[in-house]
C-alpha cells in the first residue's frame, strides 16, 4: 500500500506559486548577479515567461521531443533484480534511452529553442560528467548555433568518451584549470565567459541551479519525465509507486521526476553522494552537511569552509560533485515534502554492477546512487512495495573509468 505523506495535498497548485516573482522557493533561490548581467537575465526571464505560454513554442518542443529525442522514454520493471532482493519491486524510468543517453537533452533542446527566440548565436555551458555538454552540443548542432563547453580538467580525463562526442558535434571543450578542476570550477569559468558574451550568447545552465529564472526553467523543461512516468506507472500497475527516487547533485533529473508526484500520496526520496565518507572533502552531500550560502548566483544549502567559501567535494560521479544543490530541493526539504538520504561510492558501484548483470542495463554512476537507495530499501523491506527510480543516464561514458578502477566488478 502507498504511504500517505501528510502534506502532499498542499502541492496541488504548487508549480503555479513557486518560485515567486524574484525567484525564491521559500528562503532559497534568488538572483545574485553582477550589475552588467541583470539586464541579460531580465531578458531571459521575460522571453521565457512569454514562450512558456506560446502554443507555437510548445508545439515545436513537443515535435522535437517525439521526432528527435525519441520520447516518451519507457518505464521498465526490473523483475530479475527485484526477485533477487525480495518482494519489493523496482522500476526504472529509462532516461538512458533519451537521445544522447541522459535526461539532459530535455532542457537543452528547450534552452536551444529559447536561444533562437532571443536571436542568440552561441550556447555557453559547464559540464561535469559530460552528459549536459553532449546534450547542449547536440542542441547547438540542431539549431545551427556555436557552442562552448567548460569542463574541469579532471573530468575531461575521467569522461573522455563524452569529450570526444562534444568535439564530434562541433563544440569547443574548454578546460577549467583552477582549483579542484571539476564541476564547480567549470561553472566558475562558464559564468566568467558569459560576462563577456551575454549580448550574443546565452548561458545554458546544466542543472536546476544558478540565478533565477534557471532553476524554474530547468524544472519546467524536465517535468516531462515525471508526467510520462506517472501515467506509465499507472497504466502498468493500476496504482502509484510507494516511493519515487532520484539522485541529487544540482537536482535536475530529480525535480523532473518529483514534480508530477508532489500532490500524490507517495514518498519522494532524493539521494545525495556520500562519496568516501562523512569527513569534509570526502563527499558532496550538501543537504546532509551543508548550511545556507550563496554561490553561482543563488542561495541554497552549501558545503562551506569556515570563511563561508565553497568546501572541496568528492564523488565518484562527476555529475554529482557540486558543493551546493538546487534551491527548490532546499525548499522541499525544509517543508518536509521530499526526504533526502545518501549513497556512498561503494554502494553506487555495487548497484552499477547489479543492474548490469541482473537486467543487462549499464547505468550512469550518477543514476546508480538512486538505484543503490532502492536496493537498500528492498533489502530492508522484503515484504513488498514498489520503488520507481529515475535512471537518469546510461553508463557508456563511465566504462573506461570503471574498468580502470574496478575491473569488471569481481569484488561486488
Amino acid at each position: 500500500m502507498n504511504t500517505t505523506t501528510p502534506n502532499h495535498r498542499d502541492f496541488e497548485t504548487y508549480a503555479k506559486s513557486f518560485p515567486d516573482a524574484k525567484g525564491y522557493f521559500g528562503t532559497h533561490g534568488g538572483a545574485f548577479l553582477p550589475p552588467q548581467l541583470v539586464p541579460a537575465f531580465e531578458e531571459i526571464t521575460n522571453a521565457y515567461n512569454s514562450i512558456c505560454h506560446s502554443a507555437k513554442f510548445i508545439s515545436e518542443l513537443r515535435r522535437i521531443r517525439k521526432e528527435f529525442q525519441g520520447r516518451p522514454t519507457p518505464v521498465y520493471h526490473c523483475e530479475r533484480l527485484s526477485n533477487r532482493l525480495g518482494n519489493c519491486q523496482i522500476y526504472l524510468k529509462r532516461e538512458d534511452l533519451n537521445h544522447t543517453g541522459a535526461h539532459k537533452l530535455n532542457h537543452c533542446m528547450g534552452e536551444g529553442l529559447l536561444a533562437t527566440f532571443l536571436g542568440k548565436k552561441k550556447l555557453i555551458a559547464e559540464t561535469g560528467a559530460g552528459q549536459h555538454g553532449v546534450a547542449l552540443a547536440t542542441a547547438a548542432a540542431y539549431f545551427g548555433l556555436e557552442c562552448d563547453i567548460y569542463m574541469g580538467e579532471v573530468d575531461i580525463v575521467k569522461q573522455a568518451p563524452n569529450v570526444t562526442r562534444m568535439h564530434m558535434l562541433g563544440a569547443r571543450v574548454i578546460p577549467a584549470t583552477h582549483g579542484l578542476k571539476t564541476l564547480k570550477e567549470a561553472v566558475d569559468a562558464a559564468f566568467e565567459a558569459y560576462l563577456n558574451e551575454y549580448r550574443t550568447a546565452i548561458y545554458c545552465i546544466g542543472s536546476a541551479v544558478g540565478p533565477h529564472p534557471f532553476p524554474m526553467i530547468i524544472r519546467d523543461f524536465q517535468s516531462v519525465v515525471g508526467v510520462e512516468a506517472r501515467a506509465q506507472f499507472l497504466e502498468m500497475t493500476g496504482m502509484l509507486p510507494d516511493i519515487v527516487a532520484a539522485c541529487v547533485g544540482g537536482g535536475s533529473n530529480a525535480l523532473g521526476l518529483f514534480s508530477a508526484f508532489l500532490p500524490d500520496p507517495v514518498r519522494i526520496v532524493g539521494v545525495e553522494p556520500m562519496g568516501r565518507g562523512s569527513e569534509q572533502g570526502q563527499n558532496a552531500a550538501s543537504m546532509t552537511f551543508g548550511k545556507p550560502g550563496v554561490m553561482h548566483g543563488f542561495e541554497s544549502y552549501m558545503l562551506q569552509l569556515e570563511d563561508g567559501s565553497p568546501a572541496p567535494v568528492h564523488s565518484i560521479a562527476s555529475g554529482l560533485d557540486y558543493p551546493s544543490v538546487g534551491p527548490e530541493h532546499a525548499y522541499l526539504r525544509d517543508v518536509g515534502r521530499v526526504e533526502y538520504t545518501f549513497a556512498t561510492d561503494n554502494e553506487a558501484m555495487e548497484a552499477f554492477f547489479m543492474l548490469c548483470r541482473s537486467e543487462g542495463i549499464i547505468p550512469a554512476i550518477e543514476s546508480a546512487h538512486a538505484l543503490a537507495y532502492a536496493i537498500r530499501y528492498a533489502r530492508e523491506n522484503p515484504q513488498g512495495g514498489s520503488v520507481l527510480v529515475n535512471l537518469s543516464g546510461r553508463g557508456d561514458k563511465d566504462i573506461d573509468y570503471v574498468a580502470a578502477h574496478y575491473g569488471t566488478g569481481e569484488g561486488f
